[in-house]
């Protein structure tokens, strides 16, 4: 690829958007800065596209937008008939005008597309699609990334983020088109006029906040707990729907962060609005501590996921996924089971990187555990597996580690409305029974052990970063490792060749192929390493099990200083 050329050729169009131009001129003869823009064209996979936002083909920008967008158009028309889209976005730079530009070029191919008239979080996106039955769905959102990113995702009728099978054929047309003379679009306006595009009616916006509010195991118990509830949108996508689900429950004393309340992609507060990230909440922790609120609640940009902080007795605790997805289950079977509601043969489902802490916990409810590949399209999948065989009912709650949550089965993704409303529901439970949230998580912990999930990350970024990151699952493969500090590995799981070896014996995986390994070692301490699938990143997932905190964090130690020497990074 010369991208020297491909450099000349987007500085002799026209550009439309007027950020690009400006930006293509600063880099003149910066050959570094040329081949980094231009080197490749953005991954689309499983995914869809996610990317810094800026001029090239490795850029996110109207045209890597639009010609994504035109593949997808290709493939739908060749595959459907009367295909129809919806489309979602979020508060990120941009996100309106990409999800207008895709709404452009599915209109100008014949495809009836339904847009929302405003920010709306990501599982009302997978709500639409089912209500509406369109054919795919689009959210422009790069979750909870850094604001110079954008992306963009694509989901299927069934309201699932698209499979890999899905993914490659779309992304064998988008192959085939040329990102500025293979493009088909019109404008706005006339697609407005012609019904090509339709904007979502607020109807449908209702629906999806019926059916969340549907999905209460205790309904009217916040109407007299007194809960004192500190809200963040993190300036994303969540304000509108969190704060009307929380007043329907009758939950009155909310007081949403100032700073973080309203749409904006700069993210000004917190260079990564992630809830998992204590930098990014500490504007809700200090209006927490001035209010004495019993709980802070902070969902990601386009509300999908949601952390929390509860009131402790040395202040204020911040709750990892895995202690919130633990406590919802205990809070939901238990609840179900007083009230008469649990269904036949329940089931909890969870991703492989979740705590095995689940498992000992749905035991002693009878809840069947699903453990699936990371990625909550993998969840959503299974639930439509349910759903097939007319036994959705017995799924109760989805949920991984990176704080999406899922109960009910009106979407397929993880929602941060719903899992809000959960989290909220459970506090107002134990506080009209006189109990903290953080003493019922201490009484997990007496009862079923020390449970530690801890995630380090590793970034490899620039053009080199993604061979980086093969080489090294590579060298995994290649390498068997035999122990990690100090304790033996009895089993190697490679979810990319489908195989188990156990004590000398193989078997075979059943799930999908995922370029991930998996180590346990003698005592049940488990490591997993995995390319992230939306970031440069190798991500290392240690599950711990102990008698006390010093246990864990002695074998913690142990075995990542090993892992992060066989990995070679530090």
């Amino acid at each position: 690829m010369n991208v020297q050329a491909l450099y000349e050729r987007w500085m002799a169009q026209d550009l439309e958007d007027l950020d690009l131009k400006p930006e293509l001129l600063q880099i003149e003869g910066d050959k570094d800065q040329i081949f980094d823009r231009f080197y490749r064209e953005l991954d689309f996979g499983t995914a869809g596209l996610r990317g810094v936002l800026g001029a090239g083909t490795n850029r996110m920008n109207i045209y890597t937008v639009r010609k994504a967008t035109q593949g997808l158009a290709d493939y739908l028309n060749e595959s459907e008939k009367a295909p129809s889209v919806a489309i979602a976005y979020d508060s990120r730079i941009k996100s309106d005008l990409f999800a207008k530009e895709a709404a452009c070029v599915l209109a100008a191919n014949g495809i009836k597309t339904f847009i929302y008239a405003e920010l709306m979080p990501t599982p009302a996106l997978s709500f639409a699609v089912r209500e509406l039955k369109t054919t795919a769905g689009i959210v422009v959102t790069a979750s909870h990334n850094p604001a110079k990113y954008n992306g963009y995702k694509v989901y299927g009728s069934d309201g699932c983020q698209i499979g890999p099978e899905v993914a490659s054929a779309v992304l064998g047309k988008i192959g085939k088109v040329d990102i500025f003379d293979g493009v088909k679009t019109i404008c706005l306006e006339d697609a407005l006029q012609k019904g090509l595009v339709e904007y979502i009616p607020e109807e449908v916006i209702q629906r999806f906040l019926n059916c969340v509010l549907a999905q209460q195991v205790n309904p009217g118990i916040c109407k007299d707990a007194g809960l004192k509830v500190v809200y963040t949108p993190l300036n994303g996508a969540g304000r509108r729907c969190v704060t009307t689900v929380l007043e329907k429950m009758g939950v009155t004393d909310v007081t949403v962060v100032p700073e973080q309340e309203y749409p904006d992609g700069h993210f000004p507060t917190c260079p990564f609005p992630n809830p998992e990230i204590q930098e990014a909440l500490e504007l809700g922790l200090k209006l927490c501590e001035a209010t004495g609120a019993d709980l802070l609640l902070a969902t990601d940009p386009d509300c999908d996921r949601v952390g929390i902080a509860v009131k402790a007795a040395d202040g204020y605790k911040l709750l990892t996924g895995n202690e919130v997805g633990v406590l919802l289950l205990n809070y939901i079977a238990s609840c179900r089971l007083q009230n008469g509601t649990m269904p036949q043969n329940p089931v909890v489902v969870k991703s492989i990187v979740t705590t095995p802490m689940v498992h000992a916990v749905a035991k002693d409810y009878g809840v069947e555990v699903v453990d699936v590949l990371t990625g909550f399209k993998f969840i959503g999948e299974y639930i439509y597996s349910l759903e097939q065989k007319g036994e959705e009912e017995r799924y109760l709650l989805g949920f991984e580690e990176s704080y999406g949550y899922l109960s009910g089965s009106y979407v397929r993704d993880k929602d941060a409305v719903n899992g809000s409303m959960l989290i909220v529901e459970m506090m107002a439970y134990y506080k009209t029974r006189g109990k903290a949230l953080a003493e019922v998580l201490e009484g997990l912990y007496r009862k079923y052990g020390i449970y530690r999930s801890i995630v380090n990350n590793f970034v490899f970024e620039g053009a080199d970063g993604m061979k980086k990151m093969a080489d090294m699952m590579e060298s995994l493969r290649q390498n068997p490792i035999s122990e990690l500090g100090g304790f033996r590995v009895v089993s190697t799981g490679d979810y990319q060749r489908s195989t188990r070896v156990q004590e000398g014996k193989t078997s075979e995986i059943l799930l999908p192929k995922s370029n991930v390994l998996e180590y346990e070692l003698e005592n049940k301490t488990t490591v997993i390493v995995r390319p992230s699938g939306t970031e440069p990143k190798i991500k290392v997932y240690y599950s711990i099990v102990g008698k006390d905190e010093t246990q864990v964090k002695e074998v913690f130690d142990a075995v990542s200083v090993d892992v992060n020497r066989t990995l070679g990074v530090s």
